[in-house]
């Protein structure tokens, strides 16, 4: 399956909307979308991820890369992934570092 993602920013949330699969041929793709964001210094991060089919090693290092390139002050949420996706977030800890949640956060106006 093709892989295909998505950003759009509203006042301080930023929107990735990422279908398909994301492996190494596609994690520069990502890595683009995750540069602009962090770019508008946004305060929230939610990745939807409810077409994600399926999750790398190397989608996985762009996940740790977002973190530190957002930084402390950022939440990154990942909103209803699939069970596959849920179990590599698990196994590697890495749910411990973002949001799991099932519906997207409010977008915080200002």
């Amino acid at each position: 399956m093709a892989f295909s993602t998505t950003l759009s920013i509203e006042d301080t949330t930023a929107t990735i909307t990422l279908i398909g699969e994301l492996d190494a041929s596609t994690a520069p793709d990502f890595k683009a979308e995750i540069e602009k964001a962090a770019a508008k210094k946004v305060k929230s991060l939610v990745l939807m991820m409810e077409k994600l089919d399926y999750m790398a090693s190397a989608g996985l290092r762009v996940l740790i890369y977002t973190k530190q390139k957002m930084g402390a002050d950022t939440d990154i949420y990942v909103v209803k992934p699939q069970e596959m996706v849920l179990e590599t977030l698990e196994k590697t800890g890495f749910d411990q570092s973002v949001i799991v949640v099932d519906n997207p956060p409010q977008i915080e106006k200002v």
